[in-house]
């Protein structure tokens, strides 16, 4: 099997918007159209806070990009955001961007290994697909328990264990991964054996969003690896084909409730003292 190494693309792409304000902002709105991820985790995330009137603690455990983390300020009621991740020169970029924010309180940023890291006293931990990389998962989810008040949520977004099988078996499986992916009985162990209470469990790029993920990421990554930034000559063209269909596919993913799929949404909640 070959493995399509995100990173070095990824990495790639930090530098190319590095210190890029306005280029950062028409990045962060790629990532919301193109991952399904971001539609099902903001999605989710408007769903368990509409209405609520009191100012969140959130920690975003493996904050990447830093896209999540302009989303909640945008959208939710938000004291302030603990965004944490091992990759420094993310960070750096992250607080080159939100600046502003910073200097308002609404926003903190610091390196941290989920392993060895605990905070206190939060109301939602959010870690999108950050629990694939490491091997001990089950301790970084106890960690983020610790993080909750009580009556806390988590909410978490992985590969599922159907990932690695994607179409014929190729290409996919991401050389950076600790595993392929949960399934939905292991992830309600793991939470359980962390000391959180399940509360729902939601596979998702079933077959609608699974078509749309080949054809918006796993294509134009395998033309990235192989061809460069060269491939960028050739990427205008086959999202003027494949974007539409696409973003409808992403769409009628949000919308069914697939028995399997190649992602999976967790939620829990930390129980009551």
């Amino acid at each position: 099997m070959s493995q399509i190494a995100y990173d070095p693309v990824k990495d790639r792409l930090a530098g190319l918007i590095r210190n890029r304000r306005s280029l950062r902002t028409l990045f962060y709105a790629g990532l919301d159209l193109f991952f399904l991820r971001s539609w099902h985790v903001r999605r989710k995330l408007k769903d368990i806070f509409r209405g609520n009137p009191k100012k969140l603690r959130i920690l975003d455990a493996g904050n990447g990009f830093g896209q999540y983390d302009r989303f909640m300020l945008r959208n939710l009621s938000v004291d302030h955001i603990l965004a944490v991740d091992v990759k420094e020169d993310y960070l750096e970029d992250c607080r080159h961007y939100f600046a502003a924010e910073i200097a308002q309180g609404r926003i903190i940023l610091q390196k941290q290994d989920l392993l060895e890291f605990t905070a206190e006293g939060y109301d939602l931990v959010l870690c999108v697909d950050v629990l694939e990389h490491i091997a001990e998962d089950v301790k970084v989810m106890r960690n983020m328990m610790l993080s909750l008040k009580p009556g806390g949520y988590f909410l978490m977004h992985s590969p599922s264990h159907l990932a690695e099988n994607d179409a014929d078996g190729d290409d996919f499986f991401v050389d950076e991964h600790a595993r392929a992916g949960y399934a939905a009985n292991e992830l309600r162990s793991k939470f359980k054996r962390a000391g959180l209470q399940p509360l729902s469990l939601r596979y998702t790029y079933g077959p609608a969003g699974h078509t749309a993920w080949v054809m918006l990421i796993k294509w134009p990554m395998l033309m990235l690896n192989k061809l460069g930034f060269g491939a960028v000559l050739l990427l205008p063209f086959w999202f003027l084909i494949t974007f539409l269909p696409g973003m409808f596919l992403n769409w009628a993913d949000t919308k069914m409730v697939p028995v399997q799929g190649t992602g999976i949404l967790g939620f829990a909640r930390r129980p009551d003292a």
